[in-house]
């Protein structure tokens, strides 16, 4: 008798690691694509990992979950974002910082950010595949005000946390280019301005509230 693990054994092992293989090969293939910048589509994306577009949508039932995946521990933390300005307490500065921050992320991966809005505006119940990275980013250049506006008016500081979910926003970054007609410089400005607006505007409520 031939010693050594059965044929059967082998054999599905031997297609677990061939699918992790094209998994992985799924993944990085995305991930590739949208580091360019460019459109990224599930055709694209099975044409770059030499696979059929139906093994795609084998490994990954939809665009939005692929791209979510592959995005997945590539981006900074907030902390790690927001570095520049981690020794100052001023919300202004750090919400100017998490804005440029967010927007240019968007810019380097324009084309996914796309796709995924596209995708999870016609199937609202994708949303959740979308990585949501304004709300960390916001969250933490707002850690200033935690112990301030937070601690005595905590319904004010969500409020404002919410007005800036809207501007601090790929969303807000295309209405600015594709239907103002800004260039890329000049929409990443004015997002910056109207967002640190709505900070300096809070910061009235947080002077009364340290006896200022």
């Amino acid at each position: 008798m031939q010693n050594g693990e059965p044929r059967a054994e082998r054999t599905t092992t031997g297609r677990s690691n061939q699918k992790l293989r094209t998994r992985t090969a799924i993944l990085g293939a995305a991930a590739d694509l949208m580091r360019t910048g460019g459109e990224v589509s599930m055709p694209a994306v099975a044409k770059a990992a030499l696979v059929s577009e139906a093994t795609a949508y084998r490994y990954f039932p939809d665009l939005p979950s692929l791209l979510s995946e592959a995005m997945s521990g590539q981006w900074p933390t907030p902390a790690q974002a927001l570095e520049a300005v981690a020794g100052s307490t001023d919300p202004v500065a750090r919400v100017a910082a998490a804005t440029e921050h967010l927007l240019r992320h968007v810019l380097s991966v324009q084309g996914a950010t796309r796709a995924m809005i596209a995708a999870t505006i016609a199937r609202p119940e994708a949303a959740s595949a979308r990585p949501g990275l304004r709300f960390g980013l916001i969250d933490h250049a707002l850690e200033p005000l935690a112990r301030t506006l937070g601690a005595d008016d905590p319904a004010a500081l969500e409020q404002l946390k919410k007005d800036l979910a809207v501007v601090v926003s790929a969303e807000a970054l295309f209405t600015l280019t594709d239907l103002c007609g800004l260039d890329a410089e000049d929409a990443v400005a004015s997002a910056v301005h109207t967002a640190t607006t709505l900070t300096r505007a809070a910061l009235p409520a947080v002077r009364r509230h340290v006896g200022e």
